[in-house]
């Protein structure tokens, strides 16, 4: 069994999740942080953090640590070979059919199957459905290590909640979920947490109801999310403003005020897919869940069509129009573009033959070119615009002189409504 007193922590995935839980760790614990970037890990040890989650003078103060606490990085498997505590953070994407993509999960169990030791404990954070950590991690673990699940080694899973780009709703200050692949473990994982989560925890009766648990905080959203988004739909083929309605039906205490808009990122555009995929290896063929994935994956689309139409109106020439999309990220003031549904309005406004540019201030170019193959500019442009389409809601752009950006019988569209109507033909 693990000595409590002599823990030393590997994170396994230095990103948007990891980095923070490292360096959280690294304030009371030994903590190694690994990613098989050799980028990454050169740009942190440097002091700097791409995904501005963590700042610079807190990084610095991590890799100064000591001799029993603070933070090592590094791609070098030998450099967690002495942890017994390793907690993996890798993403958990959907393929091109929407189906979950378990590689890096698998590659992860993998690297630390090699490694494990008698008495290790593996945490899993990645999100992923219910049943994945024993049904798919666990065999890997044990064929590469030669060990006995709960008896040489043990598991727990505790699902991330990081928010990326709040810095009010912060790693310490969310109640975390833990479990544990024996209820002794499970009280080990959550007094582990429960050191730096000053929000506290809660201890889940096993680890397929911690997973079950992420899958549905985000499948809630989404359907949600679908729910106004189908409304929108509705409310422009009778001609009413969507925004009007809610804030109308917001008056009522019970009202849940949730807006439309694009359904982007790493967790609500995907752990959905995660949760659908486990219903059918089971035989059952979610409808709620996935009409509500169906709506959502249409808004791009449904917005591209709204502007051209609006420019119709407007007696433009739509083939060879010149568009701007203002914002590229899957959220305001964050540099994160993993599953952003702008790519869907972009490539929309292609097929009507038009000319898009696509500006953000927060996106990194070289990963929205690696990412996606679109090239965007890094500065606000000079040219004027026949179409302007606000799809992210970074506080730069209520800067912009958006009359200095349009042509003569230009249009705009705000698909986040956080425009002033004055400024706007149309919005979501």
């Amino acid at each position: 069994m693990l000595n409590q007193n002599h823990q030393k922590i590997a994170i396994i995935g230095l990103g948007y999740v990891g980095l923070p839980l490292a360096v959280e760790f690294s304030k009371k614990y030994k903590v190694v942080g690994f990613d098989i970037k050799e980028a990454r890990v050169t740009e942190l040890n440097s002091g700097a953090d791409s995904t501005l989650e963590v700042e610079e003078a807190i990084l610095n103060a991590a890799l100064k640590g000591g001799e029993s606490i603070g933070l090592e990085l590094s791609s070098d498997v030998e450099s967690i070979k002495d942890c017994n505590i390793f907690i993996v953070t890798v993403p958990t994407p959907i393929d091109a059919f929407k189906t979950p993509d378990l590689s890096p999960l698998k590659g992860a169990s993998k690297m630390i199957g090699k490694i494990l030791k008698e008495g290790d404990i593996v945490i899993y954070e990645s999100t992923t459905f219910p049943g994945c950590t024993e049904e798919d991690c666990v065999p890997i673990l044990e064929e590469q290590s030669g060990l006995k699940f709960n008896q040489d080694f043990y598991c727990g899973y505790s699902p991330e909640r990081i928010n990326p780009g709040d810095k009010i709703n912060t790693l310490t200050k969310i109640v975390k979920v833990t479990s544990g692949s024996t209820t002794e473990i499970g009280q080990v994982v959550d007094k582990l947490y429960a050191s730096i989560i000053t929000a506290g925890t809660h201890l889940a009766p096993n680890m397929k109801v911690a997973e079950a648990s992420k899958a549905i905080e985000n499948a809630q959203r989404d359907v949600n999310i679908s729910f106004v988004n189908e409304l929108a739909l509705i409310f422009d083929r009778i001609g009413i403003d969507t925004t009007d309605v809610i804030e109308a039906a917001a008056t009522k205490w019970n009202f849940l005020k949730y807006k439309p808009g694009l359904v982007g990122g790493h967790c609500i555009g995907v752990d959905p897919y995660y949760l659908a995929h486990k219903a059918e290896s089971l035989g059952y063929h979610p409808q709620v869940i996935l009409s509500g994935r169906r709506v959502n994956d249409n808004m791009g689309m449904f917005v591209a069509n709204k502007v051209v139409k609006l420019m119709i109106n407007k007696g433009q020439v739509i083939k060879g129009s010149k568009a701007l999309i203002l914002g590229i990220t899957f959220k305001e003031n964050c540099p994160d573009i993993r599953n952003t549904r702008v790519v869907d309005i972009h490539k929309e406004l292609l097929q009507f033959g038009m000319n898009v540019d696509i500006f953000d201030p927060w996106a990194n170019y070289e990963e929205v070119k690696h990412e996606y193959d679109l090239e965007i500019l890094t500065k606000l442009p000079q040219n004027q615009y026949d179409s302007i389409i606000v799809a992210v809601s970074h506080n730069e752009f209520l800067e912009i002189d958006f009359n200095e950006l349009k042509s003569e019988k230009a249009i705009v569209f705000d698909t986040k409504s956080f425009l002033s109507l004055d400024k706007i033909d149309g919005r979501l």
